[in-house]
């Protein structure tokens, strides 16, 4: 992506550029051994275009790169490679299967004058390194199984075919401009209730799993948020990255207001997202995603059927093995719509109650992202809006770079610690890693010095996380 910014009196304009995916593969080193056969090895390639000679040259030097740093430490093999234009991501999901993610480095394009050439300058530390490569694998494990698994169904040919038919979509979805810290965590956001509204929401998925009993697991989730899921949690992280960042986007429309819902049918306002678009119609198709899940022996393969009204959305998985006719869609659609609706508007309507009980929102003198290893939760006050193309963040882009960079030492080390820093802008940036938590503090308090620094942070922890977070 190029954006133009002017900076120059004489009125010449410096180009900048955000970082892009230059190449994404997928190769198995074991194959194609003999000389002649190398492209054999080659299991994805994007882009296709590129000719045939350059993908086993760049597949080839990956191999060389992983062995190279296996001389090193033969358990851990490179997980990245930083040079002055691009970035390389190595991954190794299965023995010998690798994906391999290269992106060019952001960066500026300065003209010169004199009709000189412009000066080029990467940016080679703009980028955090991202979980990109373990998402993109597990995103592709959730709807296609293991490799393995699709070696065995049908050898490399079927590997080949899922991988392209996968990759072709997915690839489409990776925005890496907008990539930051809440990318390398993939948490999920969890979406606050009150005991009540959420014992309803419990009340309604008992209901509908004894009334349908083909039904194996549900998740709810309202606002893009989670809400009640009966998945594993790894398993509902990856569905959640899908949902959010995939299907959803696909489907979002304007929502509708409280007072107007008792006046439309519930079928106006709900409906499938996978699956059938309209019931009525005598050629609609009744074929649903299928997702494989974790199971104490292996994996299982389900349908999932996501059915939506208004800001709530119901996930129900069935077993693959079950073939879904258009009298069970009709019976789902007669008991969760109107339900479903009915929910989504008392939870919207406790939401705007709340919001006007505590007030106008101020603008804090901090901000700060939350993020727990356990349960995978995440929280931003620093993010209005973050999506997958699109990401809105009310501080400075040096002040996430910081959090990146507090981040990256993080993961260096397996003790817990705290790391403070005063950036160039008189900001102080604060980092604490304490018990599988990490928060991370953006403070707007120029003349502040460390110890009133440190007791504000404290009583951040104390009004958010109720005493709950780090031990001094």
């Amino acid at each position: 992506m190029l954006m133009i910014s002017p900076r120059m009196a004489s009125g010449m304009q410096e180009k900048q550029y955000t970082p892009s995916l230059l190449n994404f593969f997928v190769y198995n080193p074991t194959f194609g051994q003999k000389e002649g056969e190398e492209e054999k090895k080659i299991l994805f390639y994007h882009p296709s275009d590129v000719e045939k000679n350059e993908k086993i040259r760049n597949v080839g030097l990956c191999e060389a790169i992983v062995q190279f740093t296996r001389t090193f430490c033969p358990t851990k093999p490179a997980k990245s490679l930083h040079t002055q234009k691009n970035r390389q991501f190595f991954f190794e999901p299965e023995d010998n299967f690798w994906i391999v993610m290269v992106v060019r480095n952001p960066m500026i394009e300065k003209p010169n004058k004199d009709g000189k050439p412009p000066t080029v300058e990467y940016q080679e530390e703009e980028i955090i390194d991202p979980l990109l490569t373990l998402i993109t694998f597990l995103v592709l494990q959730l709807f296609n199984g293991t490799f393995g698994r699709q070696m065995e169904a049908g050898g490399v040919e079927l590997l080949i075919q899922k991988l392209e038919k996968f990759f072709y979509r997915y690839l489409q979805t990776l925005h890496l401009q907008s990539c930051d810290l809440l990318d390398v965590f993939g948490g999920i956001s969890f979406f606050p209730l009150d005991k009540m509204t959420y014992l309803k929401i419990q009340s309604f998925v008992n209901r509908v799993e004894e009334s349908l009993s083909l039904i194996k697991y549900t998740a709810f989730l309202y606002n893009d948020q989670l809400i009640w899921s009966g998945l594993e949690q790894d398993d509902m992280r990856i569905l959640y990255k899908y949902l959010t960042t995939s299907l959803f986007p696909r489907h979002s429309e304007p929502e509708v207001r409280t007072d107007k819902v008792n006046s439309l049918k519930p079928s106006v306002l709900s409906r499938f997202l996978t699956g059938p678009t309209n019931l009525k119609d005598p050629e609609a198709k009744f074929r649903f995603p299928k997702i494989f899940v974790s199971t104490e022996d292996g994996y299982e393969e389900l349908h999932l059927i996501v059915y939506k009204a208004m800001s709530a959305a119901a996930c129900f998985m069935i077993s693959a093995s079950v073939e879904l006719t258009r009298d069970f869609c009709e019976q789902l659609d007669g008991l969760v719509g109107p339900q479903l609706t009915l929910l989504a508007s008392d939870i919207c309507e406790q939401f705007t109650v709340n919001r006007r009980i505590s007030g106008p929102e101020k603008e804090p003198q901090f901000k700060f992202i939350y993020f727990n290893h356990m349960n995978l939760a995440e929280k931003s006050t620093i993010h209005m809006r973050k999506t997958a193309s699109v990401c809105l963040t009310s501080v400075h882009p040096d002040l996430m770079k910081i959090l990146g960079d507090i981040n990256c030492d993080f993961a260096r080390v397996d003790e817990d610690e705290e790391i403070i820093v005063k950036a160039m802008t008189d900001y102080w940036v604060v980092g604490k890693k304490s018990d599988q938590r990490e928060l991370y503090v953006i403070l707007n308090q120029k003349n502040a010095n460390l110890i009133e620094v440190n007791e504000e942070v404290k009583r951040l922890c104390a009004t958010q996380f109720n005493n709950i977070f780090f031990l001094d």
